[in-house]
């Protein structure tokens, strides 16, 4: 606690706490009597010193990190050329929103040398680099390299001397030291070895070894949090454990003795560290592991609470930046709990169950219930399924770590038998994967509550009164009858009550952020994928809830990120038939990667020409745009790209929709002289973007329109004056970002969209039934479109408000309105609308109207 406090503090009050701390333990060395209260006397001595200590030290580093050259860079937000070494393996952070994919990593370093106005200074600084280029990927730690940036000030209370946004590629100065290179070499060789597996378990299984989770998938790591299981892709004391054990039993069999035995484990654990890189639990693992190596090289029994508390002492004393790591934090509190609380528990269960089975429950539940109040603080959940999941994945997590790192130390070496040696492994991985997934899925699983402080009030009080009423039997079986009633009602009822998934319903905008995927219904659990997203886990997550396990078609309209980046998620578990994309994209360095990345899936890949159409089940699609030629070009980055979407209409026996992707005014402008079909339902093109053509929205005809869009994204979508544009229309809008998911449903002989609500989804949402070409209100009008604020309020849009938000010319409030006879073209339809799509690498014939 004093180290936490200190780190957002001046360093003179850092030294300032240091002396007082000091004069107090001295204080109570001299004026308290060395009889009577020794215990209590020592004991604060102990405290009181300590905390001097601490805070010195704290001190120390906030003065070592707050003055010098970098420091100054940094209050100047100046550009200088640096020398740093590598401390850590870049993390790649992975960009969600956008149009185009970018690889940007986050490197720990130090600055060695910095070069200013009076030459090259030497000197020792920690600080992030910002980085992005695929040359990071593969430095290692212990390398020195130069870069040249632009250097700003850290986070208030951050141990750092400046944070860096580095332009360029770094210029490589000298190679990683030997056990660097061996320990790259070991966690490179896993990773390849991993290659014969399925996905998920080829990017959980060095996860589970070494803590390497660069190949996570991403669905995997976020089952792994729902389900309380992210500890596990910590390195910790249990993979330290397997190894030291594994250590220990290989000198006992070749007869060495205690004191050779230590060194023996003591060795094994810091190379595993070494290869697993030295985190926050790792460290603290490693410090325990070697108190416990030493009393098994001396003969002494040890005390595990006494070991941890000098680990902890010893850890934020020299890394005093410690304090701030909840990783940490859920180390020491997991320890702790599995150290106090678990034996007691242990001993009682073993009067109603297996002694191993009491055991390996107490362990769970002990750590659990300590690392609740670190969750709290850092999340605002309690996760009572974690204790089942753990108690499930537990016993595959050992033979998993000691195979996994058998492959390590093999593949280097021979690289067939590692790949042979790795499938047992991804056997117990694909337990986990298993457990996980389904845990995950559970009603109830993730509790909320409050976070922050309060969060941490609240459980305090809670906690005293739910041991008070279950320490009696009759309070105790009430609980239990009313916690037995709320899961049977949760599970059973409210499937049966529930308007979500909405019966009959026939599109679904998934609400996946900055971004677009839709799912229109082609029969019992299957739908037409029109675009992915930006990230695989919400559009999965949409076609969990939705029942679909069948994709007979994915629709790409342009390969921008925010439309294909969710790709992984539509293939996971399920059957796809083929993906259709834009004709215009193969040229393109988005739409090259694209091809590339179907290849490797072996799926048909087809080109869109308009006309071509399908049926599915209640469904029918037909391409409309783009046309032919090249699509137009327009204003900004990525224009032409998003002209180039394809553009589906969806008909429907009780009306239609016309999904427009990413469409800017240019391609809006020839649909329109080409015409458009008619549409009850528009999807607004480009998450509601200011580049629009009001004649376009007029002429689809539309009442209700669908906005896909992120909640604060950057972009300012959707546009103020898309939303006027829309209101003046009379279309009702629905916005993701404020309703989630969208459905669109048949009510009554007529289309209805329902809004399933956000944060957290409620089990019905609003209806707003679309009758006779227009909205009508319906259903719970906290759902009703944002920006449906009245006349008044659109009035207030004047030109020079327009011409402030920057999306729109001014005077484009008072676009002429065509006539909605207008909107029906009878060129629309060249060639009856029976042409195949084209695949791109071998043409066939197909039956376009059945979809096969």
């Amino acid at each position: 606690m004093t180290a936490l406090v200190l780190l957002g503090c001046s360093a003179a009050t850092g030294a300032v706490t240091a002396g007082l701390m000091a004069a107090g333990a001295l204080a109570v060395a001299v004026l308290t009597p060395a009889r009577g209260a020794t215990g209590r006397r020592n004991a604060a001595i102990a405290v009181l010193g300590c905390a001097a200590a601490v805070a010195g030290s704290v001190a120390f580093r906030v003065h070592a990190v707050g003055t010098g050259p970098v420091a100054e860079l940094a209050g100047r937000n100046a550009s200088a050329t640096a020398e740093v070494v590598v401390t850590d393996d870049p993390r790649e952070t992975s960009r969600k929103g956008g149009p185009f994919p970018r690889e940007s990593f986050v490197v720990p370093a130090r600055v060695e040398a910095v070069r200013t106005g009076a030459g090259r200074v030497t000197l020792r600084a920690p600080v992030v680099l910002f980085v992005s280029g695929a040359e990071w990927r593969s430095l290692l730690p212990s390398q020195r390299v130069e870069v040249s940036g632009r250097f700003g000030r850290a986070d208030p209370g951050e141990p750092l001397a400046a944070v860096v946004l580095v332009r360029g590629a770094p210029r490589v100065l000298s190679e990683p030291s030997w056990e660097q290179r061996a320990a790259g070499a070991l966690r490179s060789g896993l990773r390849e070895a991993a290659d014969v597996l399925p996905p998920s378990q080829r990017g959980l299984l060095p996860g589970l070894v070494v803590g390497d989770v660069s190949r996570m998938d991403e669905q995997v790591e976020a089952d792994f949090k729902a389900a309380g299981l992210s500890h596990l892709l910590a390195v910790s004391g249990a993979n330290l454990a397997v190894v030291a054990g594994a250590a220990v039993a290989l000198a006992r069999t070749a007869g060495l003795p205690l004191a050779a035995r230590a060194v023996l484990a003591m060795a094994a654990m810091v190379a595993f560290a070494v290869v697993a890189r030295p985190s926050p639990s790792v460290l603290r693992a490693l410090l325990m592991g070697g108190v416990a190596a030493l009393a098994l090289g001396t003969g002494r029994s040890r005390d595990g609470v006494a070991a941890l508390s000098v680990t902890v002492l010893g850890l934020v004393f020299f890394v005093p930046d410690l304090a701030r790591s909840y990783g940490f934090a859920l180390s020491v509190s997991a320890t702790a709990g599995i150290l106090v609380l678990a034996p007691g528990w242990r001993d009682r269960l073993s009067a109603r169950m297996p002694r191993w089975l009491a055991e390996a429950t107490a362990v769970a539940a002990a750590a659990q219930v300590a690392v609740t109040p670190v969750l709290v603080l850092m999340s605002g959940q309690l996760a009572p399924v974690a204790i089942p999941a753990n108690l499930l994945a537990g016993p595959a997590v050992a033979p998993a770590t000691l195979l996994g790192f058998a492959v390590a130390l093999i593949a280097p070496l021979h690289m067939g038998l590692a790949q042979l040696l790795v499938r047992p492994a991804g056997l117990a991985t694909g337990w986990i994967v298993e457990v996980a997934e389904h845990t995950a899925a559970l009603p109830l699983g993730v509790i909320s509550w409050p976070g922050g402080v309060t969060g941490l009030l609240l459980l305090a009080g809670a906690v005293p009164l739910a041991v008070l009423v279950l320490r009696h039997r009759r309070p105790r079986l009430i609980v239990l009858a009313a916690l037995t009633g709320l899961v049977l009602a949760v599970t059973v009822a409210a499937p049966i009550v529930a308007r979500w998934p909405p019966r009959g319903w026939l599109l679904v905008v998934c609400d996946v952020g900055q971004g677009d995927a839709l799912l229109v219904a082609a029969g019992p659990g299957r739908a037409v994928v029109v675009d992915a997203g930006p990230d695989p886990v919400p559009v999965d997550r949409c076609l969990r809830s939705m029942g679909v396990g069948e994709v007979p078609l994915v629709i790409l309209t342009h390969p921008h990120l925010d439309h294909v980046g969710g790709l992984d998620g539509v293939f996971r578990g399920r059957a796809v038939g083929a993906v259709m994309v834009t004709p215009h994209g193969a040229g393109e360095r988005e739409g090259v990667r694209l091809s590339a990345d179907l290849a490797r899936r072996h799926v048909v890949e087809w080109a869109a020409r308009p006309g071509a159409s399908w049926r599915f089940g209640p469904s029918e699609l037909t391409v409309v745009g783009p046309a032919d030629e090249d699509s137009p070009s327009g204003a900004g980055e990525g224009a032409a790209v998003n002209n180039a979407s394809v553009v589906v209409h969806v008909r429907w026996a009780a009306g239609a929709a016309l999904l427009s992707g990413d469409i800017e005014t240019e391609a809006q402008a020839e649909l329109l002289r080409r015409g458009l079909p008619p549409a009850e339902i528009l999807k607004v093109p480009h998450h509601g973007s200011g580049r629009h053509d009001p004649a376009f929205l007029a002429a689809s005809g539309a009442r209700a329109a669908l906005i896909s869009v992120g909640a604060d994204n950057g972009y300012g979508h959707p546009a103020p004056s898309t939303l006027a544009a829309l209101h003046r229309l009379g279309m009702r809008a629905y916005r993701t970002d404020l309703s989630g998911d969208l459905a669109v449903v048949v009510r009554e002989g007529a289309l209805a969209v329902v809004a399933r609500g956000r944060a957290p989804p409620s089990a019905g949402g609003a209806r707003h039934p679309v009758r006779g070409g227009r909205a009508e209100p319906g259903g719970d009008e906290a759902f009703a479109l944002a920006a449906d604020l009245g006349a008044d309020w659109v009035a207030e849009l004047s030109r020079e408000g327009m011409r402030r938000w920057g999306d729109e010319p001014a005077g484009v409030g008072r676009f002429p309105i065509p006539a909605t006879s207008a909107r029906v073209r009878s060129r629309f339809w060249p060639g009856g609308g029976t042409r195949c799509p084209h695949r791109r690498r071998r043409p066939t014939g197909c039956s376009a109207r059945n979809g096969t």
